[in-house]
C-alpha cells in the first residue's frame, strides 16, 4: 500500500486532513548510522560511568542527540519533495489540474499555482496517489476521512510528527470517483473550516498561503510551509496556469 509522508492533524470531523507522498529520498544512511552510533555510545556511557560520566559527556551527547533529529526530520520530510521529477511529467500533470486549479483558485481567493503547487506537493506530480487497493482515489491533497466522511474510505501508512517524534500509523483517507470531486471538496474544506482563514484571500502570496496551512494543522511536516512555498514560486514563475486570452 502507498506509503505517505507527514502530513496534517486537525481536529475537526469535517476537516481532518494531512498530505501525502511516497517515501524516498532520504538522508544519507552513513551519515545517519553514524549519528546512531554517536547516541548509542554516550547512553553506554553514561549507564557504565553514572551521572559524572554522563555530566562529562552532556554537550557531545546533545550534539549528537540534535544531529539524529535533523537526520530524522530530513528522512521523513523528504517524501514530499518533488526534485527529480522530469519536466515533461510536471506539464503533463499541470495541465490535466489546470481547469480545478483555476476554479479552486477563485474559490479560496488565491492565483492557481498555490493550489496546483499544493497538489503537486502533495502527489508527487501526480505519480504518487493515494490507492484504494488497485483503484487510484483521486485524492490529491491527502485528505483524511473523519467521522463526518460520508464518501469512499482507502486505508494508507502514513507517518506523523508527535512531539518531535516520528510514528508510523494506518490512517482513513477520502476517495473520490474523479479528480473534480477532489478538487471541490478540498475547497469546501478551506472554506468551511475557520482553522484555515489565514490561507484564503491570500492572492498570489505563497507564502502567506502557506503559512497559513502549516500553522492551521494541515501538516505535521515542520518544513511543510517552506517547501511548499518554494514550489508554488516555481509555478509563478513558470506562468503555464494563467488564463489565456480565450479562457474567461
Amino acid at each position: 500500500m502507498q506509503s505517505t509522508a507527514p502530513t496534517a492533524a486537525t481536529v475537526s470531523n469535517v476537516s481532518a486532513s494531512r498530505p501525502t507522498a511516497a517515501t524516498g529520498g532520504f538522508a544519507p544512511a552513513g551519515a545517519f548510522h553514524t549519528t546512531f552510533q554517536q547516541v548509542q555510545a554516550d547512553v553506554a556511557s553514561y549507564i557504565a560511568h553514572g551521572d559524572g560520566g554522563f555530566r562529562q559527556d552532556a554537550a557531545a551527547t546533545s550534539q549528537a542527540m540534535s544531529l539524529q533529529a535533523m537526520a530524522l526530520r530530513n528522512r521523513a520530510g523528504a517524501g514530499l519533495d518533488t526534485d527529480g521529477v522530469d519536466s515533461d511529467t510536471q506539464q503533463r500533470f499541470l495541465a490535466s489540474i489546470k481547469p480545478w486549479a483555476q476554479e479552486t483558485a477563485s474559490k479560496l481567493g488565491v492565483t492557481p499555482e498555490l493550489v496546483a503547487a499544493h497538489a503537486a506537493l502533495e502527489s508527487g506530480w501526480g505519480k504518487q496517489p493515494l490507492k484504494n487497493g488497485p483503484a487510484n482515489t483521486n485524492n490529491l491533497f491527502g485528505l483524511k476521512a473523519g467521522g463526518g466522511w460520508q464518501g469512499e474510505v482507502a486505508l494508507a501508512s502514513t507517518t506523523e510528527y508527535e512531539q518531535g517524534a516520528m510514528l508510523r500509523k494506518t490512517e482513513r483517507f477520502r476517495s473520490y470517483p474523479d479528480t473534480a470531486s477532489a478538487f471541490r471538496d478540498y475547497a469546501d474544506l478551506l472554506t468551511s473550516n475557520p482553522r484555515y482563514a489565514a490561507a484564503l484571500n491570500t492572492g498570489s502570496d505563497a507564502r502567506a498561503f502557506a503559512s497559513g496551512l502549516a500553522r492551521a494543522g494541515y501538516a505535521t511536516d515542520p518544513n511543510y510551509a517552506d517547501k511548499l512555498s518554494k514550489l508554488a514560486a516555481q509555478l509563478q514563475r513558470g506562468g503555464t496556469l494563467s488564463p489565456t486570452p480565450t479562457e474567461n
